[in-house]
Protein backbone atom coordinates (compact mmCIF):
# COMPACT_ATOMS: atom_id res chain seq x y z
CA UNK A 1 0.00 0.00 0.00
CA UNK A 2 1.45 3.34 -1.03
CA UNK A 3 1.74 6.06 1.61
CA UNK A 4 -0.95 8.66 1.01
CA UNK A 5 -3.50 9.01 -1.75
CA UNK A 6 -2.24 10.58 -4.94
CA UNK A 7 -5.77 11.80 -5.65
CA UNK A 8 -5.78 13.60 -2.29
CA UNK A 9 -2.30 15.00 -2.96
CA UNK A 10 -3.41 16.46 -6.28
CA UNK A 11 -6.56 17.95 -4.75
CA UNK A 12 -4.51 19.48 -1.95
CA UNK A 13 -2.00 20.94 -4.40
CA UNK A 14 -4.77 22.58 -6.40
CA UNK A 15 -6.44 24.02 -3.33
CA UNK A 16 -3.17 25.50 -2.08
CA UNK A 17 -2.06 26.78 -5.48
CA UNK A 18 1.08 24.69 -5.55
CA UNK A 19 2.32 21.90 -7.82
CA UNK A 20 3.64 18.41 -7.10
CA UNK A 21 7.20 17.89 -8.31
CA UNK A 22 7.64 14.51 -10.00
CA UNK A 23 11.25 13.47 -10.63
CA UNK A 24 11.58 10.59 -13.04
CA UNK A 25 12.84 7.18 -11.94
CA UNK A 26 14.38 4.87 -14.52
CA UNK A 27 14.89 1.94 -12.15
CA UNK A 28 14.21 0.88 -8.57
CA UNK A 29 17.38 2.47 -7.19
CA UNK A 30 16.60 5.89 -8.67
CA UNK A 31 13.07 5.57 -7.26
CA UNK A 32 14.53 4.81 -3.80
CA UNK A 33 16.74 7.90 -4.04
CA UNK A 34 13.78 10.07 -5.03
CA UNK A 35 11.83 8.82 -2.03
CA UNK A 36 14.81 9.32 0.29
CA UNK A 37 15.15 12.91 -0.94
CA UNK A 38 11.65 13.62 0.38
CA UNK A 39 9.53 13.79 -2.77
CA UNK A 40 5.85 12.93 -2.41
CA UNK A 41 5.59 10.77 -5.54
CA UNK A 42 7.73 9.43 -8.38
CA UNK A 43 7.27 9.44 -12.15
CA UNK A 44 8.07 6.10 -13.78
CA UNK A 45 9.47 7.42 -17.04
CA UNK A 46 8.85 5.43 -20.20
CA UNK A 47 11.72 7.06 -22.04
CA UNK A 48 14.02 6.44 -19.09
CA UNK A 49 13.07 2.76 -18.97
CA UNK A 50 13.63 2.40 -22.72
CA UNK A 51 17.01 4.15 -22.46
CA UNK A 52 18.32 2.55 -19.26
CA UNK A 53 16.48 -0.76 -19.27
CA UNK A 54 16.76 -1.65 -22.94
CA UNK A 55 19.44 0.70 -24.24
CA UNK A 56 17.14 2.01 -26.99
CA UNK A 57 15.52 5.38 -27.81
CA UNK A 58 11.96 6.28 -26.84
CA UNK A 59 10.28 5.08 -30.04
CA UNK A 60 7.75 2.56 -28.76
CA UNK A 61 9.97 -0.51 -28.34
CA UNK A 62 8.99 -1.26 -24.73
CA UNK A 63 6.29 -3.94 -24.38
CA UNK A 64 3.37 -3.95 -21.96
CA UNK A 65 4.69 -6.91 -20.01
CA UNK A 66 8.17 -5.38 -19.72
CA UNK A 67 6.61 -2.20 -18.34
CA UNK A 68 4.38 -4.17 -15.95
CA UNK A 69 7.37 -6.01 -14.48
CA UNK A 70 9.37 -2.77 -14.28
CA UNK A 71 6.55 -1.04 -12.38
CA UNK A 72 6.22 -3.98 -9.99
CA UNK A 73 9.93 -3.82 -9.14
CA UNK A 74 9.74 -0.11 -8.39
CA UNK A 75 6.50 -0.48 -6.41
CA UNK A 76 8.23 -3.11 -4.28
CA UNK A 77 11.12 -0.74 -3.55
CA UNK A 78 9.29 2.44 -2.46
CA UNK A 79 6.25 3.50 -0.47
CA UNK A 80 5.33 6.68 -2.36
CA UNK A 81 2.80 6.77 -5.22
CA UNK A 82 3.92 5.90 -8.75
CA UNK A 83 2.80 7.96 -11.74
CA UNK A 84 3.43 5.58 -14.64
CA UNK A 85 4.00 6.47 -18.28
CA UNK A 86 1.82 3.89 -20.07
CA UNK A 87 2.46 5.27 -23.58
CA UNK A 88 -0.51 4.57 -25.87
CA UNK A 89 -1.86 1.70 -23.77
CA UNK A 90 -0.17 -0.68 -26.21
CA UNK A 91 -2.96 -0.91 -28.74
CA UNK A 92 -6.65 -0.09 -29.11
CA UNK A 93 -9.33 0.39 -26.44
CA UNK A 94 -9.40 -3.34 -25.66
CA UNK A 95 -5.65 -3.44 -25.21
CA UNK A 96 -5.97 -0.35 -23.03
CA UNK A 97 -8.28 -2.19 -20.64
CA UNK A 98 -5.78 -4.98 -20.14
CA UNK A 99 -2.87 -2.56 -19.79
CA UNK A 100 -4.69 -0.59 -17.09
CA UNK A 101 -5.54 -3.71 -15.13
CA UNK A 102 -1.99 -5.04 -15.30
CA UNK A 103 -0.35 -1.77 -14.27
CA UNK A 104 -2.85 -1.10 -11.50
CA UNK A 105 -2.13 -4.55 -10.03
CA UNK A 106 1.61 -3.90 -10.42
CA UNK A 107 1.36 -0.87 -8.15
CA UNK A 108 0.60 2.23 -10.24
CA UNK A 109 -1.24 5.12 -8.58
CA UNK A 110 -1.73 7.00 -11.87
CA UNK A 111 -1.41 6.06 -15.54
CA UNK A 112 -0.47 8.50 -18.26
CA UNK A 113 -1.91 7.54 -21.65
CA UNK A 114 -1.46 9.42 -24.91
CA UNK A 115 -3.09 9.89 -28.29
CA UNK A 116 -0.13 9.11 -30.52
CA UNK A 117 -0.21 6.49 -33.22
CA UNK A 118 1.39 3.26 -32.02
CA UNK A 119 4.36 2.82 -31.97
CA UNK A 120 4.75 6.20 -30.28
CA UNK A 121 7.75 8.52 -30.08
CA UNK A 122 9.15 10.81 -27.42
CA UNK A 123 6.91 13.87 -27.13
CA UNK A 124 9.79 16.13 -28.15
CA UNK A 125 10.88 14.11 -31.22
CA UNK A 126 9.95 15.10 -34.76
CA UNK A 127 7.71 12.92 -36.90
CA UNK A 128 4.92 12.19 -34.42
CA UNK A 129 1.37 11.34 -35.51
CA UNK A 130 -1.86 11.22 -33.52
CA UNK A 131 -4.90 8.99 -33.77
CA UNK A 132 -8.37 10.50 -34.40
CA UNK A 133 -9.69 12.29 -31.31
CA UNK A 134 -12.77 10.06 -31.22
CA UNK A 135 -10.62 6.95 -31.03
CA UNK A 136 -8.68 8.39 -28.10
CA UNK A 137 -11.94 9.32 -26.35
CA UNK A 138 -12.90 5.63 -26.46
CA UNK A 139 -9.48 4.62 -25.13
CA UNK A 140 -9.88 7.05 -22.22
CA UNK A 141 -13.31 5.58 -21.48
CA UNK A 142 -11.85 2.09 -21.61
CA UNK A 143 -9.09 3.09 -19.19
CA UNK A 144 -11.58 4.61 -16.75
CA UNK A 145 -13.85 1.56 -16.94
CA UNK A 146 -10.96 -0.88 -16.45
CA UNK A 147 -9.61 0.45 -13.18
CA UNK A 148 -10.69 -1.41 -10.07
CA UNK A 149 -10.42 1.65 -7.82
CA UNK A 150 -11.06 5.33 -8.41
CA UNK A 151 -7.86 5.96 -6.49
CA UNK A 152 -6.09 5.10 -9.75
CA UNK A 153 -5.86 8.36 -11.67
CA UNK A 154 -6.03 8.47 -15.47
CA UNK A 155 -3.86 11.15 -17.07
CA UNK A 156 -4.80 11.84 -20.69
CA UNK A 157 -2.02 13.32 -22.79
CA UNK A 158 -2.37 14.84 -26.22
CA UNK A 159 0.52 15.29 -28.64
CA UNK A 160 -1.59 17.26 -31.12
CA UNK A 161 0.29 20.53 -30.52
CA UNK A 162 3.30 19.26 -32.46
CA UNK A 163 1.18 17.73 -35.20
CA UNK A 164 -1.45 20.45 -35.68
CA UNK A 165 -2.23 23.51 -33.55
CA UNK A 166 -2.50 24.42 -29.92
CA UNK A 167 -6.23 24.96 -30.46
CA UNK A 168 -6.68 21.36 -31.57
CA UNK A 169 -4.65 20.15 -28.62
CA UNK A 170 -6.85 22.12 -26.22
CA UNK A 171 -10.00 20.79 -27.88
CA UNK A 172 -8.76 17.22 -27.62
CA UNK A 173 -7.88 17.66 -23.96
CA UNK A 174 -11.37 18.97 -23.23
CA UNK A 175 -12.87 15.91 -24.93
CA UNK A 176 -10.63 13.57 -22.97
CA UNK A 177 -11.70 15.22 -19.73
CA UNK A 178 -15.35 14.79 -20.68
CA UNK A 179 -14.59 11.10 -21.32
CA UNK A 180 -13.46 10.69 -17.72
CA UNK A 181 -9.75 11.57 -17.55
CA UNK A 182 -8.81 12.85 -14.11
CA UNK A 183 -5.77 14.88 -15.20
CA UNK A 184 -4.86 16.49 -18.53
CA UNK A 185 -1.46 16.78 -20.21
CA UNK A 186 -0.91 18.93 -23.30
CA UNK A 187 2.57 17.90 -24.40
CA UNK A 188 5.27 20.09 -25.97
CA UNK A 189 3.93 23.67 -25.84
CA UNK A 190 6.57 25.93 -27.35
CA UNK A 191 6.33 29.18 -25.37
CA UNK A 192 5.38 30.70 -22.04
CA UNK A 193 2.33 32.13 -23.81
CA UNK A 194 1.21 28.63 -24.76
CA UNK A 195 1.80 27.36 -21.24
CA UNK A 196 -0.30 30.26 -19.97
CA UNK A 197 -3.10 29.44 -22.41
CA UNK A 198 -3.11 25.80 -21.34
CA UNK A 199 -3.14 26.73 -17.66
CA UNK A 200 -6.14 29.00 -18.08
CA UNK A 201 -8.20 26.65 -20.27
CA UNK A 202 -9.21 23.87 -17.87
CA UNK A 203 -10.78 23.20 -14.52
CA UNK A 204 -9.05 19.82 -14.33
CA UNK A 205 -5.57 19.28 -12.84
CA UNK A 206 -2.82 19.76 -15.41
CA UNK A 207 0.63 18.29 -16.08
CA UNK A 208 3.63 20.27 -17.31
CA UNK A 209 6.68 18.45 -18.65
CA UNK A 210 10.09 20.08 -18.27
CA UNK A 211 12.41 18.52 -20.85
CA UNK A 212 15.88 20.02 -20.81
CA UNK A 213 16.74 20.79 -24.43
CA UNK A 214 13.17 20.06 -25.58
CA UNK A 215 10.50 22.22 -27.15
CA UNK A 216 9.00 23.69 -23.97
CA UNK A 217 10.65 26.59 -22.09
CA UNK A 218 12.03 25.58 -18.71
CA UNK A 219 10.13 27.20 -15.84
CA UNK A 220 10.33 26.51 -12.13
CA UNK A 221 7.72 24.47 -10.28
CA UNK A 222 6.55 27.66 -8.57
CA UNK A 223 6.14 29.48 -11.87
CA UNK A 224 4.18 26.60 -13.37
CA UNK A 225 1.95 26.36 -10.30
CA UNK A 226 1.14 30.05 -10.71
CA UNK A 227 0.10 29.33 -14.31
CA UNK A 228 -2.34 26.64 -13.16
CA UNK A 229 -0.36 23.39 -13.34
CA UNK A 230 -0.70 20.82 -10.55
CA UNK A 231 2.01 18.30 -11.50
CA UNK A 232 5.42 19.04 -12.98
CA UNK A 233 7.51 16.27 -14.55
CA UNK A 234 11.30 16.22 -14.59
CA UNK A 235 11.13 12.89 -16.33
CA UNK A 236 14.75 12.19 -17.26
CA UNK A 237 16.87 14.69 -15.37
CA UNK A 238 18.24 12.01 -13.03
CA UNK A 239 18.99 9.68 -15.92
CA UNK A 240 20.82 12.35 -17.88
CA UNK A 241 22.95 13.44 -14.93
CA UNK A 242 23.78 9.77 -14.34
CA UNK A 243 24.68 9.24 -18.00
CA UNK A 244 27.09 12.18 -17.95
CA UNK A 245 28.68 11.04 -14.68
CA UNK A 246 29.18 7.48 -15.95
CA UNK A 247 30.70 8.75 -19.20
CA UNK A 248 33.16 10.95 -17.31
CA UNK A 249 34.07 8.12 -14.95
CA UNK A 250 34.79 5.73 -17.82
CA UNK A 251 36.91 8.33 -19.62
CA UNK A 252 38.98 8.83 -16.45
CA UNK A 253 39.33 5.08 -15.90
CA UNK A 254 40.42 4.48 -19.49
CA UNK A 255 42.93 7.32 -19.38
CA UNK A 256 44.47 6.78 -15.94
CA UNK A 257 43.63 3.19 -15.04
CA UNK A 258 42.31 4.35 -11.68
CA UNK A 259 39.18 5.82 -10.05
CA UNK A 260 41.15 7.64 -7.33
CA UNK A 261 40.60 11.07 -8.86
CA UNK A 262 36.81 10.61 -8.74
CA UNK A 263 36.32 9.29 -5.23
CA UNK A 264 34.85 12.60 -4.06
CA UNK A 265 32.18 12.34 -6.79
CA UNK A 266 31.07 8.83 -5.89
CA UNK A 267 28.54 7.73 -3.33
CA UNK A 268 30.45 6.45 -0.33
CA UNK A 269 30.30 2.77 0.59
CA UNK A 270 27.82 3.57 3.37
CA UNK A 271 25.71 5.81 1.13
CA UNK A 272 25.47 3.03 -1.42
CA UNK A 273 24.28 0.50 1.14
CA UNK A 274 21.84 2.97 2.70
CA UNK A 275 20.45 3.78 -0.74
CA UNK A 276 19.35 0.19 -1.29
CA UNK A 277 18.02 -0.27 2.25
CA UNK A 278 20.70 -2.64 3.55
CA UNK A 279 20.19 -1.70 7.22
CA UNK A 280 16.57 -2.83 6.92
CA UNK A 281 17.62 -6.17 5.45
CA UNK A 282 20.22 -6.56 8.21
CA UNK A 283 17.43 -6.11 10.75
CA UNK A 284 15.34 -8.75 8.99
CA UNK A 285 18.24 -11.19 9.02
CA UNK A 286 18.55 -10.69 12.75
CA UNK A 287 14.80 -11.06 13.28
CA UNK A 288 14.60 -14.34 11.37
CA UNK A 289 17.94 -15.83 12.42
CA UNK A 290 17.64 -19.45 13.53
CA UNK A 291 18.01 -20.28 17.20
CA UNK A 292 20.98 -22.51 16.36
CA UNK A 293 22.73 -19.54 14.78
CA UNK A 294 22.47 -17.45 17.93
Amino acid sequence: MKVGSLRAMVAGARESGRAITLPGAFDALSARLIEAAGFDAVYVTGAGFANAGLGVPDIGLVTATELRDHVARIADAVDIPLVVDADTGFGNAINMRRTVRQLERAGASALQIEDQVFPKKCGHFAGKAVIPAGEMVQKVRAAVDARSSEELLIIARTDARAVSTLEEALDRAHRYHEAGADILFVEAPTSVEELTAIGSSFEAPLVANMVEGGKTPLLSVEELAALGFSLVLFANAALRVSQRAITELLAELRQTGSTNNLLDRMATWDERQSGVGKPGFDALEEKYATLEGR
